[in-house]
Formats: C-alpha cells, sequence, structure tokens
C-alpha cells in the first residue's frame, strides 16, 4: 500500500448564517494551520475547495467557501472531509504520525501474533485510540508509546503491548 498523497486536515460541519457561510472544523494540531495549505480536496479528489476564513467560532470556524452562494449549498456540504496535499504538510517529529499513515498498518503483539489492522484513530477527548480490525469485535488501543512502542512506517507494521484487560 502506498503512503497516501493527501492528508485529512478538516471537515465541513455545515452552513453557518443565511449568506452561503459554512462550518469549518480542523483537525491540525494549531486549528488555523489548515488555511496555510492552499486549495483542499474532497476525500474522492473530485471536488476542489478554496477558503476564506471569516472568524472563529465555538467549535471551528466560519467560511467563506469558493462556489457556494447559498445556505442550502453549505448545508449539503456538512460531513463533507477536507483534504491536503502531502508536500504542503509540515514535516513531522520523529514520535509524530498522520492519521492517515496508520490506517491500513498490520498490528502485531510483543510476540508478534497478529492484532489485525488499523480500521481507524479516533479521539473522544482523552488522546487518540486505534481501532484495530481482525478478530471478531474491534480492538481499541491508546496511542500511547507504552501501548504502542513501535511503529514502523517502512514496513507499515505497528507493534503493540496491549494493557491485559484488552489482550
Amino acid at each position: 500500500m502506498s503512503v497516501p498523497d493527501r492528508v485529512v486536515v478538516g471537515a465541513l460541519a455545515g452552513a453557518f448564517g443565511v449568506q452561503g457561510e459554512a462550518r469549518l472544523k480542523s483537525f491540525c494540531s494549531e486549528a488555523e494551520a489548515l488555511f496555510s495549505y492552499g486549495t483542499l480536496y474532497s476525500e474522492d479528489g473530485t471536488r476542489r475547495f478554496d477558503l476564506k476564513l471569516l472568524r472563529p467560532i465555538p467549535g471551528g470556524f466560519a467560511v467563506r467557501v469558493s462556489g457556494v452562494g447559498s445556505r442550502e449549498e453549505a448545508e449539503a456540504l456538512k460531513g463533507v472531509l477536507l483534504l491536503a496535499d502531502r508536500e504542503r504538510m509540515p514535516p513531522l517529529t520523529e514520535d509524530e504520525f498522520y492519521h492517515a499513515d496508520l490506517i491500513g498498518m498490520e498490528v502485531v503483539d510483543t510476540g508478534g501474533g497478529l492484532l489485525g489492522r488499523v480500521r481507524a484513530v479516533h479521539n473522544y477527548g482523552a488522546g487518540d485510540l486505534l481501532e484495530i480490525a481482525g478478530g471478531a469485535d474491534p480492538l481499541l488501543l491508546p496511542f500511547t508509546r507504552e501501548v504502542v512502542p513501535t511503529v514502523d512506517l517502512t514496513a507499515r507494521r505497528i507493534v503493540a503491548d496491549p494493557p491485559g484487560a484488552l489482550e
């Protein structure tokens, strides 16, 4: 599997106001960094979005989206994920990863036993969780150095040491 050429940086969250403004939720560690990535794209790559920051609002930003002129058009964009070209993203430190890079990676325990593959990365406010698919039920692992001591992007393999109750 190749590393994606684009990274999810935010999502449109529906209309804000009556003149075609939209709500935007940033997934960036520095929320406003999203506006420095230039043109953004839909997940399937068929749509392009140029955003103009209007103002911060609770939980995100009010933005003007190119080509959107009415409340109904803005509301129709609710749930659209926004992706930026990877080449425009800042370099990561050794212990940082884009969620997109983790999706699909094989996960093994410290003894080499297959736990499954990363299906998603979630964050409910207390830190990132890896959702591992492969067993009867998905496994959620805290994405900490203690539980996930090794992430090998080149080999696309994660070594995990699940807490006893999660095994």
